[in-house]
């Protein structure tokens, strides 16, 4: 049995998939250290496990109680019970701002992960700032950018990515192996399936980029909305996602309407990748990198179809990632409740 000390990494998945996609890429699960004491105010439920040589504790939002706020009172109450945590992780899926015409060309299961650029640590909270003379968006606080070794960790990954591909398609096959049940879940997880696998690739043909002036047509799918009005991209050769790296917006709100997105980034005038709602109540008391699969364009053709595969691939990501953070860096590290403190 593991001591609750050899845990060193923070996981926080917004949504119960989130937390099944990082239980799937754990190398083993454990039960609790007999030693844990729970903080009284600490009501989450953890899973503990391992990756590589990484001991993983996962924590997630409470189902049904999304948000920035939910995601502070998350963390706080994590950081009551593991003050001595490391490195933290927020993985899950997000919005993707697709402009394949500026270079642009994120697709629905690609991965966004946060990078300092500019101003920003990597995360910006688009719905807390001021609006200045002359249509001026000025952000109001700071989130805290991601501890060093996270970012040295992607600065080799992405090294590595220039000379060999990622791993995320290998992992993806593995924890398909390893986890029979995700070849079979669907959305309604009571019923047999009759669908096929949601947390596998859903198909190029149920990939589509509408004009940001073209409402969705009425229905669960875009079966009925009009290709006139598709944006057309050049064909990927193969299913792997890409990793894209910079801003991610972060704010309550769940955007479902292109007007919405478009104003959000004119007025906040950055390079933003991908939204959230979770990144900027997690960021001021636990610094962390965030890594988000793309599950939809934030239009109102958003559904749940590609939810569970993006998911997926966010958790494949950071278990690429975590190999290349050595386990022996984390005695000298401080914790993230010290640098949350600075």
């Amino acid at each position: 049995m593991n001591s609750v000390d050899s845990y060193k990494i923070g996981w926080i998945a917004a949504l119960p998939i989130d937390r099944a996609a990082a239980i799937a890429v754990l190398h083993e699960r454990y039960e609790a250290p007999e030693e844990f004491e729970q903080h009284p105010f600490d009501t989450n439920s953890y899973i503990w496990g391992r990756i590589d040589t990484h001991y993983v504790v996962i924590a997630s939002l409470p189902a049904g109680v999304p948000g920035t706020c939910s995601a502070a009172v998350t963390v706080a109450k994590f950081l009551s019970s593991l003050p001595h945590i490391k490195i933290g992780l927020l993985v899950g899926i997000g919005a993707g701002v697709a402009r394949p015409d500026q270079g642009q060309d994120i697709r629905l299961g690609d991965v966004v992960v946060s990078q300092p650029q500019g101003r920003t640590g990597g995360v910006i909270q688009y719905d807390l700032g001021k609006a200045k003379t002359g249509q001026v968006w000025e952000p109001k606080g700071i989130l805290n950018t991601p501890p060093l070794v996270l970012l040295q960790a992607v600065a080799a990954l992405q090294a590595e990515h220039e000379v060999s591909s990622p791993r995320i398609p290998t992992t993806l096959k593995e924890m398909y192996i390893n986890n029979a049940q995700l070849w079979a879940i669907t959305p309604l997880v009571h019923r047999p399936s009759t669908q096929g696998s949601k947390y596998i690739h859903q198909g190029f043909e149920n990939d589509r980029l509408f004009k940001a002036t073209f409402e969705h047509v009425e229905g669960d799918t875009c079966a009925n909305c009009d290709p006139a009005y598709e944006i057309k991209r050049e064909a990927r050769g193969a299913e792997d996602p890409w990793v894209h790296y910079g801003i991610i917006a972060s704010g309550d709100t769940i955007i479902e309407d292109a007007a919405t997105r478009d104003k959000i980034l004119s007025d906040v005038g950055e390079g933003i990748l991908c939204f959230d709602t979770v990144a900027a109540g997690v960021m001021h008391s636990f610094p962390c990198l965030v890594i988000k699969g793309i599950s939809d364009y934030a239009d109102s053709h958003r559904n749940d179809q590609w939810q569970r595969y993006a998911a997926a691939t966010a958790a494949a990501y950071a278990k690429e990632l975590l190999g290349w953070i050595p386990g022996g860096q984390h005695p000298k590290m401080r914790s993230i409740d010290e640098i949350s403190l600075r």
